[in-house]
Order: C-alpha cells, then structure tokens, then sequence
C-alpha cells in the first residue's frame, strides 16, 4: 500500500493521513526547502484526530485521486495535528478568521515558502455545494494567483502579519481594578443565559465551566441565589441530556441543539477534566447527590478508558464508528427490549426516552424523561425497585456496548490536559476520597516527570514510548495548577517544590520582559512568523489566564514579591479588554477575584498520621472556598517558617489546630469545627 512521509510520524491523526494519494509532508525543513527550490506555495491542511468534519474532508478530497494529483501539481502539501502544534494551530487560525470571520477544522491555508499565510478557510467541499466553491475550484485559483499576480498574494501577506502583529500589542490599563469587578462581569453574561434549558445562546450549546466557576464565585461573594440557579439548572440539564453518556459516563463535546440532546459524539479528555471540577463544586455547596454521581462515573469512564497503564491519560475519542456518527452510542427501540426483556425494557424505555420512531435520526440517545419518582408512580412501583431496575439495565446495555467497534482513541498524552485532568482527580479525592482518584493522579505525576521531562524542560506529547517537542505555556501552567491542587490533596511537598520549579521555567521561558505578560511559545521553541500571547478562554482556559492563577497562588505559598508584581502586571494588561469582553475572559476573572478577594491562607497543625488530623481536613475540603492555600505543618515545626505572621504560634492541646489567615492577619487558633466552619464561610 502506498505510503506518503506521514507514516514516520507518532501522531495518530496524521498517520490516518498516511495513506492518502496526497504527497503529504509533516511541518519541517524539508517541506519548506522544496517549496523554496521549486517556487511552489505550501497547502497548510490543520485538523485532530476526533474532527469530524476532518474525516470527511479525507474521504471526500484528501482520498480523491484527481483531487490529490491538483494539489501535488500546484503545492507543497503539510499535514498538521493541532493537538501537537497548538503553536501553529493559534498563528493560522488567527489568521484564518481574520480571512473569513470564523474559524474551525479542519483548517485549509495556504502560505508562501517563508510560511506567511495569504489565503485559507476551513472545510471545502469536493464540488460546489451550498453556495461552497469545491476544492478543487479553490486549488487551481489559488495556484494561479500565485503564478500569476505575485503582487497580490504579497499585499495579503502584508496585510495579514501587520493584523497578527497587532493581537500583541497590549497596553497596561490605567483604570484601577473595580472591587465589584466579578459581579459586573457576571451580570454582563447574564443575558445571554438560557432559562429554558440552560446553558449560553441556543445552539449548539458548549459547556462553558470558565464561567460557571465566574458564575459560583460571585455567588459565594454576593449571596445572591440566581448565579448558584444558573449554574446548577444547567449542570443538571446536562446531566439530564444526551451529551452526557448515561451508560459508560463522561461527557460528549457539545450538544447541537439547545436541549442539551444531540451531542457532537466525540469526547475530549480537557472537557471532561474541567466538567469534573465545577460539578465537585457544585456539589460542595448543594450537596445535592446527582452532581456527586456525575463525578463518580465520569471518573469511572476515564479510569476505565483513558488511562495509560503506566499514568497518564490519552486526549481524545472519536465521534465516529464504522463510518457513521454516534453510531456506537444511539440505541433502537427493539434492540433494547431484546436485551433488557419486555417488562425491564418497556419501563426503562419509557424513563429514557426509548421509542421505536427514535430521538435522532430513527434511534435513539439515552436520556431520563422521568425521574425515579415518576416513573414509580407511573408504573406501580416502589422507588428502590425502579433505582435498581435502572442500574440493572444499564448495566447490561453498557456491557451489550462493549461489544460494539468502538470509536477510535487517540492515545496520545498531553501535558496540558492532563494538567487538567490532575485539578479534577484531585479535587474529587479531596471531596469523595476515593483512594483511586489519588492514586491515578500520583501515578500521572510519576509518568509525565519520567517521560515527559527532560533537562528541566517539559515536553508537550507522549505516545508509544516516544516523547517530543518542548512543552507551551499551557504545559507549565496547567501542569503546576494541577500540582499545586494535588499537593493541597496530599500535603505531598515535593508537589509544591515541583510547581515551583515548573513557575520558575514559566518565567524564564515565556514572559514578556518588555511588555509583560506570557508568550505562548518559550525562547526554546522553533521562531514562527508570529509570536502569539493568548489570553481568551476557548475550549480549554487560555495560558495567560492559569499562569496568573499559579503566580498568585506560588506567591501566597512562598511570599516571593516577583510572582505577585509579575501577576498584577498581566492582569493590568488585561483588565479593559476584561472587562468589555468578559465572556472570553472567565479564567482571568478566577486570577482577579483571588487577588482582589485576598486568599484564605489555612494552615492545619497536626500529626499527618493520625485520623483526627485528615478528618479535620476532609470537612475543610468539604467547603467551596474558591480562593485558599492550605498547608500541613506536624506539631514540632516551628510555624514561623511557614509564616512570619504565625511566629510563637502552636498546636492546641494536642488536637489538630487550624490557623486561619487573611491579609496578613491570622486567626486565634481554632479546635472546634464549627468555629472553623465559621471563619471560612464568610
């Protein structure tokens, strides 16, 4: 079988690119020479291994003879994995949406042989269609430009590095920070909040935990219910809905429609990782049981299915099953009353929406229409006979499933998201206290500090056996973020000493020195046309945003003024952008509300070994207390090293004590928990 240059690659998307008839090239030297040496322009394809519309985009025209014989013709042909070059991924996009107005994947570019982009869009179709011109059309336009009216792909080019190069360019903001800053930001997005169903807009309908955790922060500043409502209605109808895998657990990318019903399919590991985190949350301040399950399965999904056996969790599972969408996950009506039995299969049916015309597209997503309760009514039954009928049959359906063909995962390992991943698991241990939580999130630390770790730097991706490419800005910050939630969770030291050192790299590598803020490629990486300093949330939390959280919080653990001055410095830089924007600024806004608000810096004086000392600490974790520190000191170290202000102090009668302080001022020492309980909730 033929087999173009990709096939040498480890990236699994752009080994499905390997057998296309396109003479295909990863990003590198050798394209770029060829592309110099025959004065041919670079065809730049961008997508990811659970892109839909990737995959077709393939079949219809990277599979086409005759459209891959055009584009070896006029072009030098890169084929790019966005997930391991997010560097490149931001530049193009950038540039792609200033092009057209949107953006998506896959992503189509066209650039000169110095890389300097001049024309590009997303998916083309194989021939006009929908008011579409056909890739193939696009093809020979563009290579006719640029053999024929060089001066005009060189004024696009101009255009388009003046327009780049103009995103960095930030000036510090004059206007003092607003102490109402949150709850203005908060109400700017309430509008846009949909009372029917939940969630932002109508459709399709992302989860957006960036501000849902904007949303629960001003709720714990205001005591105004509304923000907690909008954030719990939606949670629970997402719960509720068919994005959320109500077999095997976890949550699909997004819903198409705005009942949260019809998913996208795919299921992204930094969605999931988030999602964790505020339903923990939630559930902190609720205590509502549905939040609590949510994070058990869909803990139990990624356990099950995501975790590399030596640590570690792969990125991504496809949308797509023997060539259809969703086809793994969408049930028949007559298939589930084969499997379940006529009474089971009926009652269940009528609780998850099961009907012989379908809820998509002739089948079905399971969803619960009715709750336990109805359902007993409905039916004549006692409610633990329904609520075990119901496990039951999902039980069997799921392991029914297991003998699907399941959709394709993409086994590589970032840094980042699993940065994430560790801000979930450690979050639901401290919650919950599964021991597995802890020992996949410790098992995480250990693979991507022996793997993923090389001379001091961090390395972006892992896959079989094979380690590459210096990690981003989002590598270091997420990773220590994660760290420092771990080490809350354990009180494991070299955690903090770890994030630390990760802080220090940061710095190093990705500050701006002269106009501040962070750069999302470091002074080690390949020099691109542009260097970017992200700081909108999308999909996962911009780097700037974290790296601010992680400077704040590094600050408050070590008292070190240069992680303070660096973090004040980037919020001013943001702060009017911010402000009118606040929808793509939830993660900044988490930074602001930390340095505004001043942490609750909690430290616990007790015997690590001793149950009383982590029964204290597991009903300190049982509190949203969004912006914290919290540390463990044993009875005989002199306090005074972890704090000047705690000098003299000591542990109380032999119990574990808790000091609590706040602005330089620290609480009396405190035995009992309601006092405690007390000082925390205010």
């Amino acid at each position: 079988m033929f087999a173009n240059r990709l096939i040498h690659e480890t990236s699994p998307y752009l080994l499905q690119h390997a057998h296309n008839p396109v003479d295909w090239y990863p990003w590198g030297e050798e394209a770029f020479d060829k592309a110099k040496e025959e004065n041919k322009p670079i065809l730049l394809s961008i997508g990811y291994s659970a892109c839909h519309w990737c995959h077709v985009m393939e079949k219809e025209s990277f599979e086409s003879e005759a459209i891959a014989a055009l584009m070896n013709e006029h072009f030098v042909n890169i084929k790019v994995d966005r997930e391991e070059r997010p560097d490149l991924d931001e530049i193009y996009m950038n540039a792609v949406q200033m092009l057209t107005g949107r953006g998506g994947w896959p992503m189509t570019v066209f650039l000169t042989p110095e890389r300097k982009p001049f024309f590009g869009g997303t998916y083309f179709p194989p021939e006009d269609r929908h008011g579409m011109p056909g890739f193939p059309k696009i093809l020979q336009a563009v290579a006719q430009a640029y053999r024929d009216r060089p001066q005009d792909v060189q004024k696009s080019v101009e255009q388009i590095l003046a327009a780049l190069n103009r995103l960095t360019e930030i000036s510090e903001s004059a206007e003092p920070f607003s102490p109402d800053a949150i709850q203005k930001a908060a109400d700017q997005l309430s509008p846009a909040y949909d009372p029917d169903y939940g969630g932002f807009g109508r459709a399709p309908k992302f989860p957006n935990a960036g501000v849902f955790d904007l949303f629960l922060r001003c709720y714990r500043s205001s005591k105004e219910r509304r923000y907690l409502e909008m954030v719990t209605h939606t949670l629970t109808k997402m719960a509720e809905g068919g994005i959320y895998d109500h077999l095997g657990g976890g949550f699909h990318r997004y819903s198409v429609d705005e009942k949260w019903l019809v998913p996208h399919f795919e299921k992204m590991l930094y969605d999931n990782a988030q999602l964790i985190r505020i339903y923990v949350d939630v559930f902190r301040i609720t205590q509502d049981p549905i939040f609590r399950r949510v994070v058990e399965e869909t803990l139990t999904y990624l356990l099950r299915e995501m975790l590399h056996s030596e640590g570690g969790f792969y990125s991504t599972q496809d949308a797509d099953s023997e060539g259809e969408e969703g086809r793994f996950f969408v049930w028949e009506y007559d298939e589930v009353i084969k499997i379940l039995g006529e009474e089971t299969g009926e009652i269940f049916s009528r609780i998850y929406d099961v009907s012989e015309l379908g809820n998509f597209e002739g089948k079905n997503i399971l969803h619960p229409i009715l709750q336990p309760e109805q359902a007993a009514k409905f039916f004549g039954k006692e409610i633990k006979e329904i609520e075990n009928l119901i496990a039951e049959a999902k039980a069997k359906l799921l392991q029914e499933r297991e003998k699907r063909v399941k959709p394709f995962r993409d086994e590589k390992i970032l840094t980042s998201w699993n940065g994430l991943m560790l801000s979930g698991l450690a979050e639901a241990y401290k919650t919950i206290g599964e021991e597995r939580y802890r020992k996949a999130a410790e098992k995480t630390v250990e693979f991507i500090f022996a793997q993923m770790f090389r001379e001091g730097y961090l390395l972006h991706t892992y896959r079989d056996g094979q380690a590459k490419l210096y990690g981003y800005l989002d590598d270091y910050a997420f990773l220590a973020g994660g760290l420092l939630d771990l080490y809350e969770a354990t009180f494991d030291r070299s955690l903090l000493k770890r994030a630390v050192q990760l802080t220090e790299t940061m710095i190093n590598e990705f500050w701006d020195d002269v106009e501040g803020g962070f750069f999302y490629t470091g002074k080690s990486h390949e020099q691109l046309i542009s260097r970017t300093k992200p700081a909108f949330d999308a999909s996962v939390p911009s780097g700037n945003s974290i790296a601010t959280q992680i400077l704040l919080r590094i600050y408050h653990y070590t008292g070190e003024e240069n992680y303070l001055r660096r973090a004040e410095r980037t919020l001013r830089i943001y702060y009017n952008a911010m402000m009118q924007q606040p929808f793509g600024f939830a993660h900044m806004f988490g930074a602001l509300d930390f340095y505004l608000q001043k942490p609750k810096e909690i430290v616990v004086v007790g015997e690590k070994e001793k149950l009383a000392t982590w029964e204290l600490i597991k009903k300190l974790h049982s509190l949203y207390v969004p912006n914290k520190t919290l540390k463990l000191v044993e009875p005989g170290e002199p306090l005074g090293k972890v704090s000047p202000i705690l000098e003299g102090k000591t542990q109380l009668n032999g119990k574990p004590t808790v000091y609590v302080c706040q602005n330089f001022t620290c609480s009396l020492p405190m035995t009992h928990w309601e006092e405690l309980r007390g000082s925390l909730d205010g």
